[in-house]
């Protein structure tokens, strides 16, 4: 008897990238280890077919998505980019992304992971909402940040309290993927070895040492 085809873990994933721009750069901590998990998290999506929601922040003032990501927005990612609209509400539950969210749903709803800014504001209000409307959730404690440091653990542990799983970009890829057998699992393993040095960077600035 053949064997059954690989299945991943999750079977209608999706990226949320929040706020990532311009004018906070020099006020987020550790900002450039957020844009470096973020782009590993879009190749990763671009080779997992897993569609990416995007938000700015009142745009006109603080500016669009950082550059580096917008390259990756437009070139081949850019075909899985379901949302990519300006907000003043903090929350990304608005609905230019849910009703796009709703249109990748069958049977099951996503499974949403969450990179961005700022952690104890706009990620937690949208994972808060997104967990509310029955969603799983997972905030990446390696791709997100705020302008104080010490409100991102605080900022974690109340998503934890409140249901949403708080874990990093590495391990969420390979969750996804679930299984070796899969046709992208050398494609997977080729990106976390490249982005090898740029993980490594993200933990230990972001995570170490309240993690």
């Amino acid at each position: 008897m053949a064997s059954p085809a690989p299945q991943r873990r999750f079977q209608n994933p999706a990226l949320f990238i929040c706020d990532i721009q311009e004018k906070f750069r020099s006020a987020i901590f550790e900002f450039d280890k957020v844009v470096l998990t973020t782009s590993k998290m879009l190749r990763a999506c671009a080779a997992l077919q897993i569609p990416v929601y995007v938000t700015t922040q009142n745009r006109a003032r603080l500016g669009d998505t950082v550059a580096e990501l917008q390259a990756q927005l437009q070139e081949g990612g850019g075909r899985l980019v379901r949302a990519n609209t300006d907000k003043t509400r903090f929350s990304m539950w608005i609905p230019a992304v849910t009703s796009q969210l709703a249109e990748t749903e069958t049977k099951k709803k996503s499974e949403i992971v969450i990179v961005g800014i700022e952690a104890h504001i706009c990620v937690t209000q949208t994972a808060l909402d997104a967990l509310a409307a029955g969603y799983s959730v997972y905030v990446l404690a390696d791709g997100v940040s705020s302008c104080n440091r010490d409100e991102v653990g605080v900022a974690l542990a109340r998503l934890r309290a409140a249901g949403a799983v708080v874990t990093t970009s590495e391990s969420w890829i390979y969750e996804c993927l679930g299984d070796a057998a899969a046709a992208e699992f050398k494609t997977i393993v080729g990106l976390v070895k490249e982005t090898g040095r740029d993980t490594k960077a993200a933990l230990e600035g972001l995570l170490s040492p309240r993690i």
